[in-house]
């Protein structure tokens, strides 16, 4: 079982920055109920239109209380520090090789154990939410961490709509699978498309979200646009990018690193700095935009948001179901 690490440096999330799950049903509540009352003046759409030209400003935007205090890095180093295999294995090659991609029209199939299955354009799909900033920590396995203020919605107010039945107990993701578009997916580094997968409580986590943009901006191709999974306590490759398909299922979904390389990668990939990747410590981690030689922090257990989360796992082996 994972051990939490009571242990705070100055450069790590403390409990303190999140807030606690009791507090944010109340205060959602009553953001809730202030969204509605303004609707008519602040959203005269009640909704999240998404523009189509580039770096366009989102409307409608509010502040969600589950930001963390963390500086954010800057908006350069968030989108030209990327993983993004479908544009190439390199840090920089989305940013280079996404600038051409077509984000529109964009359509989202729902399959699986639910009452409200097809095929709906991103539009629908994404009407009729408002758009919350919230500032996360992503870490990836390859022990380098961004804090990014992601716009988006939770997904949970999203999988609801589409009434999932009492067999649901997991949710399926798909990537776009395009190689005249997506170049990196002309090589065989993995098997396409991109498919990643959470349990339902996991997936129903107010923590969890679809983002839609960034910085207040639309998504950029290279982060995701026009649609990804922001799951801030687990490593940065189960945030999935470009999604097209959601499947509610009775069983666990196939997941594409654990296909490709299942003694280095499970399904759950929650951070816990005890389980070594088989090829290197994941203990400490580099914050990214900091200069090439920035220190290196301790790991915190999933990702510093223990006190929301963990309870998901109770009486689950985290050494053996990584």
């Amino acid at each position: 079982m994972i051990k939490r690490n009571t242990s705070l440096g100055s450069n790590k999330i403390l409990p303190s920055e999140i807030t606690p799950h009791s507090t944010y049903l109340n205060r959602r509540e009553l953001l809730r109920a202030s969204a509605a009352a303004t609707a008519v003046i602040a959203f005269p759409a009640q909704a999240a239109t998404l523009p189509t030209q580039r770096r366009a400003k989102l409307k409608g935007v509010i502040e969600s209380p589950l930001s963390t205090s963390a500086t954010a890095n800057s908006y350069d180093a968030i989108t030209n520090y990327n993983n993004f295999y479908e544009f190439g294995t390199g840090k920089a090659d989305p940013a280079k090789n996404a600038q051409d991609f077509q984000t529109r029209p964009w359509s989202l199939s729902i399959t699986g154990e639910a009452e409200q299955i097809g095929t709906f354009n991103l539009e629908d799909f994404i009407n009729p939410h408002v758009l919350e900033e919230r500032i996360y920590r992503l870490r990836c396995v390859e022990a380098w961490s961004m804090v990014v203020p992601w716009v988006g919605i939770p997904l949970a107010d999203v999988l609801k709509r589409y009434k999932p039945t009492s067999n649901a107990k997991y949710v399926g993701f798909e990537t776009l699978n395009d190689p005249e578009q997506m170049p990196g997916q002309r090589r065989r580094i993995l098997q396409w498309p991109y498919l990643e997968g959470l349990t339902m409580a996991e997936a129903m986590h107010p923590l969890t979200i679809l983002a839609v943009g960034l910085y207040g901006e639309l998504l950029p191709n290279q982060n995701g646009a026009p649609l990804r999974l922001v799951v801030p306590w687990k490593y940065g490759f189960k945030s999935i990018k470009s999604i097209v398909g959601i499947d509610f299922s009775s069983t666990q979904p196939k997941t594409s690193w654990n296909i490709s390389a299942p003694r280095e990668y499970g399904f759950y990939a929650n951070v816990n700095p005890e389980v070594n990747h088989p090829r290197w410590s994941q203990a400490r981690e580099r914050p990214i935009g900091e200069g090439s030689f920035a220190s290196k922090v301790d790991t915190l257990p999933f990702n510093g948001y223990a006190d929301q989360v963990a309870d998901l796992y109770n009486g689950l082996n985290l050494r053996r179901n990584f």
